[in-house]
């Protein structure tokens, strides 16, 4: 596979299909041209290059993270490879060991017959599509030149060192022994974060912790309600005090509390950020622009400063560098540390919920109920929609009487109601996320409003 489908290059990432979108040869043109993009970010040859690599446990990776290093030793880099990881052990690699960049091979929360590479400069700070992923793409589809050669490969343990530093985050004598129910989803999550809970003296239920690549049980993303109502019923059945669920990869977690229901990822970024303001007092956190108001109340009311920021991790880290954030959140269950490269972490969370419902001696129903009684969040709604930037400013004209700006589609702000309609990077479509102060029928009636502009 020379030819590489122009649609596998993402927003985000590259990533397809196996088999007839992605398959070794182009991981191996993804890594050579990455090699390249990143010489002329770090003004530097690609023999000069220290490159980390990982994977996860998915049934293509070992063939795919492969050939991509095979690709990086054929530009000349010196290769770091830390195997089997979740990605943010890929982060914390370049990071901590002051790498030039790094590769993991993943297709996230996708669907087993998906694959795919995610790519990070120095500091594990984000290749997007605007800094650097179509530029790999351009070059491969020019015809990339002779290779130097000339690479080398160490392989390391990076488990260790990842372990202490998450330790770190959290004062593990505080933690009691709650009722945690954990599912890993088939993914990464059981090495990478199994190690820490069975430190903190839980009473720990796991599901589906052993990495399996065919995922026999439910597909790894936990956003979509079918693949979480097997733990759900099991926090029920265990009379657990939380249910914690990751994706794939391993880098997003999400929670249930002990009435069984799923917390919104913005009430749960509310929630961490009075967590670490009170370490980091003062501190500027940043929320993308579909959250809660609940999330700037919040940050506010415990002394910090909020920043409303883009959607999408490049967006959320580079924004989090340029303010020198203590932390970010995305409704999506992205949640992002100063304290780990301004990179996404799905243990981090984990760790200090936990922390947390220790201290305060508060079940977390009823920390997250204090929030759901006054904010009324209608959750995404995607409508399919053809033309959609006539659609939004079909949107922002009807809406004028409200204040409307554009950081990342458009957003309508009223006293007490407020919508962001943005597009998809990957789909024709719209997405809405509203969210009412009055009730929950005044959001009903809200969405549906809006909703009916949107599809006509």
């Amino acid at each position: 596979m020379t030819d590489l489908p122009p649609g596998i290059f993402k927003a985000y990432d590259v990533r397809g299909l196996y088999g007839s979108e992605m398959d070794g040869d182009a991981a191996y043109l993804v890594a050579r041209g990455f090699a390249r993009v990143l010489a002329g970010l770090r003004d530097k040859p690609t023999t000069d290059l220290r490159v980390g690599l990982g994977r996860d446990m998915r049934i293509q990776a070992p063939e795919m993270a492969g050939r991509a290093r095979e690709g990086l030793v054929d530009e000349g880099c010196s290769v770091v490879d830390c195997g089997m990881v979740g990605t943010e052990m890929l982060y914390f690699l370049v990071g901590s060991r002051e790498l030039d960049g790094g590769a993991m091979v993943t297709a996230s929360h996708n669907p087993k017959a998906y694959t795919g590479i995610k790519l990070v400069r120095e500091g594990a700070l984000a290749l997007s599509g605007e800094t650097g992923i179509t530029q790999i793409r351009d070059l491969i589809a020019a015809g990339l030149p002779d290779a130097p050669g000339g690479g080398e490969v160490e392989a390391v343990d990076v488990y260790p060192d990842y372990h202490r530093h998450l330790r770190g985050f959290i004062d593990a004598d505080a933690v009691r022994p709650l009722n945690l129910v954990a599912d890993g989803g088939n993914g990464m999550a059981g090495p990478m974060v199994g190690p820490l809970l069975e430190e903190l003296g839980l009473r720990l239920v796991t599901m589906y912790w052993t990495p399996d690549g065919d995922f026999p049980d439910h597909e790894p993303n936990p956003l979509l309600p079918e693949n979480r109502a097997l733990i759900i019923d099991r926090v029920r059945s265990e009379g657990a005090e939380l249910g914690i669920a990751w994706d794939g990869d391993a880098d997003r977690c999400f929670f249930i509390d002990g009435a069984g229901e799923f917390v919104d990822g913005d009430f749960l970024t509310a929630l961490l950020a009075v967590r670490i303001l009170a370490r980091n007092p003062g501190a500027t956190i940043i929320y993308d622009v579909r959250a809660s108001r609940a999330v700037p109340d919040t940050i506010e009311a415990h002394g910090g400063s909020p920043v409303m920021g883009r959607v999408g991790h490049a967006f959320m880290k580079q924004a989090m560098r340029e303010r020198d954030a203590a932390f970010a959140g995305e409704v999506s269950g992205h949640y992002y540390f100063r304290d780990f490269w301004y990179a996404d972490s799905g243990t981090i969370p984990a760790l200090l919920v936990l922390e947390m419902l220790s201290v305060e001696g508060r079940p977390l129903s009823e920390l997250v109920g204090e929030l759901r009684s006054r904010y009324f969040i209608s959750g995404e709604i995607n409508s399919e929609v053809g033309d959609q930037g006539a659609k939004m400013k079909e949107i922002a004209e009807r809406f004028a009487d409200g204040e409307v700006t554009w950081l990342d589609g458009v957003s309508v702000d009223y006293d007490d109601w407020h919508f962001n309609v943005r597009p998809s990077n990957t789909e024709p479509l719209l997405r809405l996320n509203l969210e009412s102060l009055v009730s929950r029928e005044d959001m009903e009636a809200k969405r549906d409003q809006v909703l009916e502009l949107i599809r006509s």
